[in-house]
Parts: C-alpha cells; sequence; structure tokens
C-alpha cells in the first residue's frame, strides 16, 4: 500500500500569506490547517459532505478565528478533512476518505476535527483549527497523540463557521506541544501576557476513571507525581463526580434511565447528562439544517445519516429542561472548583478503535465516551487534553478542566507541567515495556 505523503488529511491545499508587519508577530513562522467548516473567502466550505459543497456559493469573508491566525502571522496551507456535517466522533468519512492516524496506523483518526488532527499529528503543519460541539477536538488529539484545546464556550468568535448546536459548538485549536498550544491560544482569547497562577486543586474522579479500559494507575499516576513536584501533594483531591452532579443537578432526574443504572459501564448522572446534550444538540442541528437534509436529501455514510435522521424528527419536548441543566451544571461544578481548581478525567474511555469496527462493538465505548466529554460540553468549562504517551502501543490521554473563562490559566498550566509530565511518561513506559 502507498501511503498517501498527506496522510489524507486535506480537502484542498492554498496558501493563505500572513499579514506582513514591521512588529514580531506571535505566530510568526508557524504554519496552520483550518477544518473544512471555517469560510475562507473565494472557497466553498464543505461540511464534510459533497452535496453540502454541490448546494453552497463560495464563502464572500474569512471566519475571524482564520483572520486572527494571518493576522498573528501564521501561514494557512489548506482546508482539512472532517465528519460529515460534524455529526461524529470517529473521523471516518466515507466521500473524502478517511485521514490517517499518524500515531496509530489501523485506528481511527478521531472526528469530527479528523483532518486537522491528522495534519498536526504528521507534522504537516505546526497546528490547525477545528471545531467542538460533543469532543470534535478531544478526542482526535486523544487519538493521534496531540494536545487539543477546547476554549471556555463563547469564549472565541463562531462566526463564520457552520453551527452544528450552538449552545455547545466552540472554535478549538491542536498542537504538538504545549508552548504553540498557548502561543495560538492567547491570540484566539485575545489574552495578556501572564503569570502562572498556582491551582487550588486537582480533583480526581474515581468514577470517572473507572470508565477507561487503561489501567488509571497509568493515567493519573503520571500526572499526579508531577503536581506534587511543582505544587505539593497536598491539593490532589478525590471525589466521586457522579455523585456530586446527582445531588447538585437537579433538573438531570428528566434524563436518567432506570435501565441504565444497572450498566457496569454507566455512571448514571453523567449518561443522564449525555442524553441531555445529546437532546439538545439534535434540536438544534434540526433547527439550523432540517430543512436542507428533507430538500437535498443527502448521501450520508452510515451511523451519521442515522443520527441526522433523528435530529430531523426532533421535537422541542424537554428542551427548557436541558437549559436548566446547563444552568444547574455550570454552578455546581464552579462550586467545586473555584476559581483556580482543575477536574482530572480521561479523554476517552481508551485506545483509539480500530478502522471499521462494527457500530453496536463502538456502542458500549461511544455511551462511556460521551458521559466524559459532556462535563464540558453542558457546563462550557475549557477543557485541554494532553497527550501521556503510549500504553500498549497506542497513544492515551489526560483531560484538565477549569471553569468558564479560566482558559489563560489552563494554557499556562499545561506548559508549566509538560516538561515535569515528559519525564514521567519515559519513566511509567519504561516500566511498562
Amino acid at each position: 500500500m502507498t501511503r498517501d505523503p498527506d496522510y489524507g488529511a486535506f480537502m484542498e491545499k492554498f496558501v493563505l500569506q500572513p499579514d506582513s508587519s514591521p512588529h514580531k508577530l506571535p505566530l510568526k513562522g508557524l504554519t496552520f490547517a483550518v477544518k473544512d467548516i471555517f469560510d475562507v473567502d473565494g472557497y466553498v466550505t464543505g461540511f464534510g459532505n459533497p452535496d453540502w459543497a454541490r448546494t453552497h456559493s463560495a464563502a464572500t469573508s474569512t471566519a475571524p478565528a482564520v483572520l486572527a491566525m494571518l493576522q498573528g502571522g501564521a501561514t494557512s496551507i489548506g482546508k482539512t478533512v472532517m465528519d460529515e456535517m460534524a455529526y461524529s466522533i470517529n473521523g471516518e468519512n466515507k466521500h473524502y476518505g478517511t485521514p490517517m492516524n499518524p500515531y496509530a496506523l489501523g485506528r481511527i483518526p478521531g472526528g469530527s476535527s479528523s483532518g486537522s488532527a491528522v495534519a498536526v499529528g504528521a507534522k504537516l503543519v505546526d497546528f490547525s483549527l477545528g471545531t467542538d460541539t460533543g469532543g470534535s477536538i478531544r478526542v482526535p488529539a486523544s487519538y493521534c497523540g496531540i494536545f487539543g484545546f477546547r476554549p471556555s464556550h463563547g469564549a472565541v468568535s463562531t462566526d463564520g463557521v457552520i453551527p452544528m448546536a450552538q449552545s455547545f459548538d466552540t472554535v478549538g485549536w491542536f498542537a504538538r506541544d504545549p508552548t504553540t498550544l498557548n502561543r495560538v491560544g492567547r491570540v484566539l482569547l485575545q489574552l495578556p501576557d501572564m503569570h502562572l497562577v498556582k491551582p487550588s486543586q486537582f480533583i480526581i474522579p474515581e468514577d470517572c476513571f473507572q470508565l477507561t479500559s487503561i489501567p488509571s494507575d497509568r493515567i493519573t499516576q503520571v500526572l499526579v507525581k508531577s503536581v506534587e513536584k511543582l505544587f505539593g501533594g497536598h491539593i490532589v483531591k478525590h471525589a466521586i463526580l457522579g455523585d456530586y452532579v446527582k445531588d447538585r443537578v437537579p433538573s438531570l432526574k428528566h434524563f436518567i434511565s432506570e435501565g441504565n443504572k444497572d450498566q457496569e459501564y454507566t455512571i448514571p448522572s453523567l449518561a443522564a447528562l449525555s442524553s441531555a446534550m445529546r437532546l439538545l444538540q439534535r434540536y438544534e442541528f434540526k433547527n439550523n439544517h432540517g430543512e436542507w437534509v428533507t430538500t437535498v436529501k443527502p448521501d450520508l455514510g452510515p451511523g451519521i445519516s442515522e443520527r441526522v435522521r433523528e435530529a430531523v424528527r426532533t421535537t422541542a419536548e424537554s428542551i427548557d429542561v436541558c437549559q436548566s441543566v446547563k444552568t444547574e451544571l455550570r454552578a455546581a461544578l464552579t462550586d467545586l472548583l473555584g476559581d483556580y481548581g482543575i477536574l482530572v478525567i480521561p479523554t476517552v474511555p481508551g485506545p483509539p478503535p480500530k478502522l471499521q469496527t462494527d457500530a453496536t462493538k463502538l456502542e458500549s465505548f461511544r455511551a462511556r465516551a460521551f458521559s466524559l466529554l459532556s462535563i464540558a460540553g453542558v457546563s462550557g468549562f475549557c477543557q485541554v487534553s494532553v497527550p501521556l504517551g503510549l500504553y500498549d502501543d497506542l497513544p492515551v490521554a489526560v483531560s484538565l478542566l477549569a471553569k468558564h473563562g479560566s482558559d489563560g490559566f489552563l494554557l499556562n498550566l499545561v506548559e508549566t507541567l509538560h516538561n515535569n509530565i515528559k519525564k514521567e511518561i519515559e519513566t511509567a513506559e519504561k516500566i511498562s515495556c
């Protein structure tokens, strides 16, 4: 098999030059790629589907997030493949092919920002832009062994980005190292340079780590040892997040399924959180794209066609309860973490699944994934997925969450932790060999 030198990451290549400026620009010399959900003046925004591209005209302006990167001194080299209509976390696209996971060949790259993650993981660009509604930055970052940042909801403009579900849509980004991640974030978020603020606590919810197939010690010990060295072990605390959420988010009772309570792989309150998120996502997707779907009847791939059909049938029932869940969860997690607390969770419940894994086999994995992904999704908190090397030759990641609006604090923290984490990873990998 001849390997695509671009790993199948790109939809089309073109060069957008950075602004020329006599001043030292923060992203000068860096290259980036853009998910095919962002408008670029003169190009059709394809949204991962040829029927969409066929029925839409070229954009007449460029998304502010892309412009900010160019104004910051970076050069764009093209648009990347994405899952159709941003409605998957797998990264498989039946029309344009599936970008190759450079960190785990034969495994899915994760979606829907699949091409953007692969372009960074394969060292084709220095960073890339994607979007995260249900997990589309965090999942491919974890699977491709790179950093992925989902900012606080509303912190980065989504103008010029095709909406999926506005209550959850965010513009996120990928990088191979935390310094680049931080540099990009400071431009996108328009943040001043600031000193590291010492975190007040690192909360490890033990129930969340029971959802992953990777031994929890392999994920948490690397981080905990780094935290102990830098800030002292007294700030590391343990909790049962599911019980806390159940007690503090009363509106969730509308979504707690009796059938799920006895299943080993679920945390009932987080499974309910996931149900609320996906219901509101379906409803907003229908409002955004239902008319186009029913008129055009696009050719959609397996899994996605079923989800889109389900979305088009969604009614307004219980939507107000979903909004209550969002409000209650944000308040509850803000109380739990305070201004400078960190919540530590697995990004996903295990290593990237194999390509073309049977959908029914993936159902348990998907359910556990959304229980974890919905925490930041529903609360609107910022989250960063941090690569932790390999376990059984497959990429492992952990996620750090901070309260809404704490993006600069979180970016600085990851950059500060990284050198210690690298040393602990090397030790852990020697032990696992």
